[in-house]
């Protein structure tokens, strides 16, 4: 018969280190990490963090720049329906006085014909 065993759980503990080193300008620079962590210094991760917020930025503002182009192309659609039908509109109200008109007119000659 086989029996498992089973080995009891530890947090893995991770410790930090720091790693100093001398870049190209003679400055000492200590960074702390984690082992297989990220390596970056605070520097590194402020300007990273900017970089990703001027790139949302001007995602953003194409955005807003295109929805105000499709707006304005949206409006202007409107506008033109507006002018055709109120030139429709006019020439139904033109052609309701004209058959008002006629229908007067016709009820005074000939008033046999009257309902």
């Amino acid at each position: 018969m086989l029996q498992v065993i089973q080995a009891p759980r530890t947090a893995l503990i991770t410790t930090p280190y720091y790693n100093i080193h001398r870049p190209p300008n003679n400055q000492v620079v200590m960074t702390q990490g984690i082992p297989g962590g990220n390596h970056q210094t605070p520097q590194q991760l402020a300007d990273e963090a900017s970089k990703k917020r001027e790139i949302r930025l001007m995602k953003n503002r194409e955005a807003a720049r295109h929805c105000r182009v499709k707006k304005k192309e949206y409006l202007k659609c409107l506008e033109e329906r507006v002018q055709i039908l109120e030139g429709q509109n006019k020439k139904l109200i033109d052609e309701l006085k004209a058959l008002k008109e006629f229908y007067t007119q016709h009820k005074k000659d000939y008033p046999e014909h009257n309902i």
